[in-house]
């Protein structure tokens, strides 16, 4: 009988748990459980700064006409047992600044997407939105996921970027994916895997240090850097002779 070509034996493979509803704690900010009575009137709020809607453009919902719509949204979405969001808090301010969380949670292939996010501008291009997102690629990646994916409309360029800027690989684009908001979506992916998180976990983390800031709250050097150097310094040790 002929050899065929298979996927590598995972032995030790255990499917990772079900992400809980926890706060998640970092030095800037927190990831509060998403809920409509504790977290909708000030999300609400915090959205109202970005009065041209952008932020709502490529999202599959909203706007909303007011907070309460908004909190029959969030009541709905706490129905899917795939979905889990959390608020962004601002650990100064104790108050939210954007949503971001999981979705596609399939824990017997052990893969995770990070979606839904939402920053307010006043989380936007900040230090807090990175940690808000390493956050969650942490505690997936901490559970024992092996895959973890990043999603966006393929228009998206600020999504393409964040999740480039991330360590995420760009590996093609859906054609005709979906129908949102009475358009084609064309649905470009990413993902990180497991092997590669250990890297870039320690890239995000040198950067977030405080070190790497001015008084002024600048970044002192880029994280892209930082995420390429660990990568080549990753290659370099994995490719030297035993």
């Amino acid at each position: 009988m002929p050899t065929q070509p298979i996927g590598t034996p995972l032995p030790q493979w255990i499917a990772p748990p079900h992400p809980q509803a926890r706060i998640i704690h970092g030095p800037r900010c927190r990831l509060e459980p998403l809920a409509a009575e504790s977290h909708a009137a000030a999300l609400y709020e915090a959205y109202a700064d970005d009065p041209s809607g952008r932020g709502w453009t490529y999202l599959p919902y909203g706007p909303f006409a007011d907070a309460g719509q908004y909190a029959k949204w969030i009541d709905d979405l706490a129905q899917r047992k795939d979905t889990m969001l959390f608020a962004i808090v601002d650990s100064a301010s104790g108050l939210p600044t954007g949503v971001a969380g999981y979705l596609r949670i399939t824990p017997e292939a052990g893969s995770i997407e990070i979606g839904h996010l939402h920053f307010s501008p006043r989380l936007q291009r900040t230090p807090m939105a990175t940690e808000a997102l390493f956050l969650l690629m942490r505690e997936a990646f901490a559970l024992g996921y092996r895959r973890l994916e990043w999603k966006c409309d393929s228009l998206n360029q600020p999504s393409r970027r964040a999740a480039v800027r991330l360590g995420f690989s760009y590996e093609g684009t859906f054609r005709q994916a979906t129908v949102v908001k009475g358009r084609n979506r064309d649905t470009a992916w990413f993902s990180i895997i497991d092997g590669e998180w250990p890297a870039l976990q320690g890239a995000i983390e040198d950067w977030l240090d405080p070190g790497n800031f001015t008084p002024d709250g600048r970044q002192r050097s880029a994280l892209a850097g930082r995420i390429a150097t660990n990568a080549c310094t990753t290659e370099a040790v994995a490719g030297s002779p035993g």
